[in-house]
């Protein structure tokens, strides 16, 4: 993300996402954060039998240069393989899994983007994250789409985050229980509460989006990858490491 670490125009604007806390978080420091998500390192031992005295390499602290910066897969093999640079290496059992879950939700993926018909899920009406409007709506479709995900459910969610970033929230257990509490009475499921995050915060969110695709990385993450990323740092404890990181890479 080096575009927007120096001379990034600093901002008064907020996001009001209560799945994040009662305060509201500046701009600014909701940009440092995905810059620190994006570009933060850690330190690893790495050990070879050809130099078992080990040396010391720097590595992605978080999953955006694997995921995020990835281009659009092709094909279930490559999906697999963009799941795991976000969510870790999986065993013979758990990689056939996850493929065979991509299989098998296509038609359901299908039925969702016919419905949705091109708008974003920001863009949609609150009837279509409601259960009132039900059957066929976009927030039951999204509702089978995480209940049938199976066992590997984040990975099969990130999978089809990246192939249809506009539409399919990325969610994890950790994530998804942190918007349990914010669930409204006729929502369809926790993907009501991020629709209505989005919607709630449309200005704001659209001005982050922008900022971040200044970068020259190649990562576009659209405003519904980056309510995940504030959420999963928030839920996971990594918001402050993550805000400390940016801050530091934007006054270099």
């Amino acid at each position: 993300m080096g575009a927007v670490t120096t001379g990034t125009p600093r901002t008064e604007a907020v996001l009001r996402l209560p799945c994040l806390g009662p305060e509201p978080l500046g701009l600014d420091r909701a940009l440092d954060a995905v810059r620190g998500y994006a570009r933060a390192t850690r330190w690893q031992r790495m050990r070879s039998p050809g130099e078992p005295e080990g040396h010391w390499i720097q590595l992605p602290a978080f999953g955006w240069a694997r995921f995020d910066a990835r281009p659009a897969a092709a094909g279930r093999d490559a999906d697999v393989l963009l799941a795991e640079g976000l969510h870790g290496r999986l065993d013979r059992a758990g990689w056939h899994e996850v493929h065979d879950a991509l299989g098998r939700l296509a038609p359901l993926t299908d039925a969702l983007r016919e419905r949705a018909a091109g708008r974003s899920l920001w863009e949609l009406p609150d009837e279509e994250l409601s259960v009132l409007g039900e059957s066929g709506t976009v927030g039951a479709l999204l509702r089978t789409l995480g209940r049938d995900a199976g066992p590997h459910a984040p990975h099969v969610l990130a999978a089809l985050h990246h192939r249809h970033p506009d539409l399919v929230p990325h969610l994890t257990r950790t994530t998804r229980r942190a918007l349990l509490p914010h669930l409204e009475e006729g929502d369809s499921g926790v993907e009501a509460v991020v629709h209505r995050d989005l919607r709630g915060n449309a200005d704001a969110f659209a001005e982050l989006e922008a900022a971040v695709a200044a970068a020259p990385d190649g990562a576009r993450p659209t405003r519904l990858r980056l309510h995940d990323v504030l959420l999963w740092l928030t839920t996971t404890l990594r918001l402050a490491h993550a805000q400390d990181a940016g801050r530091r890479l934007r006054e270099e």
